[in-house]
């Protein structure tokens, strides 16, 4: 299970071709991944309720 294992991702990088276990699509779904993760909707802050403060009378 290395580099000479035509069965595995890592035996395929090595011979440098595709199949099941490393799908041509495969670079390409990973890049586009991290283009949209980059992307945050900023969401506006919370409200807090503002406390009354207590008048003292004179």
């Amino acid at each position: 299970m290395g580099k000479g294992d035509r069965k595995t991702a890592k035996g395929k990088r090595y011979v440098s071709s595709y199949g099941n276990a490393r799908k041509s699509t495969m670079a390409k779904a990973g890049v586009a991944a991290t283009a949209t993760t980059k992307k945050t909707v900023v969401k506006a802050p919370a409200k807090k309720a503002v406390a009354k403060k207590a008048v003292a009378k004179a």
